[in-house]
């Protein structure tokens, strides 16, 4: 039976997170959406961690600008998107729908998930109850539509929700309190988004994180997860979008 892994979150830029995720039976680290390196850097030599891999989600820059430094770093290699191979640099192995990868004895499954980009890939760590949605799944939302449409959203959405429910949903942003915000107007009567925008709001005034969730507590209080069409999802992402609550 392989060690769990472990998972650091590393905060980037002004609000996306980055995460190291480490086998400590290998000694294999690898950076999952590196927005920057040098936090990323400074965390993994803090633990005395050599990152490997990269493993990247989406071609946008806030997930992929550390790309090059990491792999000055440490000779990294970088995993990612085939369908967006032209617009991540450094890229050596692409992957899609159906592929695994793996970090040491740990088998991540990739999902297409489309909608954000159009090559958009999730990672899911089946056996370690993880799963890593970059901006696709967020805490109570889902990520813009700059180059698909609300059925691809959905489609992302009821597969998402299919997953069992204790697991472990690592995003890209830290937006749980703006999202929550819209879901209390989505959802006026949802008395579980009511209960955890007040322990969100508690949360961030510490200046605590938000991340990871769990597909569990998405069912109960994501506005998006829980559509039951693609129109519904459309129109709350609409909504999302022109929301300045």
């Amino acid at each position: 039976m392989p060690s769990p892994l472990e998972i650091l979150r590393v905060p980037v830029l002004s609000d996306n997170y980055s995460w190291l995720v480490h086998d400590p039976d290998s000694g294999e680290t690898m950076v999952i959406d590196p927005g920057e390196a040098q936090p990323v850097l400074d965390a993994a030599e803090a633990r005395g961690w050599r990152i490997t891999q990269v493993w990247n989600t989406h071609w946008h820059p806030d997930h992929v600008g550390g790309n090059a430094a990491i792999v000055a770093a440490t000779g990294a290699r970088v995993i990612g998107p085939e369908a967006e191979r032209g617009k991540i640099g450094h890229l050596d192995q692409g992957l899609g729908e159906g592929d695994s990868v793996s970090l040491g004895a740990h088998p991540a499954a990739v999902m297409t998930v489309p909608g954000h980009t159009q090559g958009h890939i999730a990672f899911h760590f089946a056996e370690d109850v993880a799963i890593f949605t970059g901006d696709t799944l967020f805490a109570m939302g889902c990520g813009r539509l700059f180059e698909g449409t609300p059925a691809d959203m959905f489609g992302n959405m009821q597969r998402y929700a299919q997953l069992p429910p204790e697991t472990r949903v690592y995003c890209g942003h830290e937006y749980t309190q703006s999202n929550g915000r819209y879901a209390l107007v989505a959802e006026p009567d949802n008395q579980a988004i009511k209960e955890r925008m007040a322990r969100v709001d508690s949360m961030r005034a510490a200046g605590e994180a938000t991340i990871p969730t769990t597909i569990g507590e998405e069912l109960a209080t994501n506005p998006f997860l829980r559509a039951v069409s693609a129109e519904q999802l459309g129109e709350r992402r609409a909504a999302k979008d022109n929301f300045r609550g």
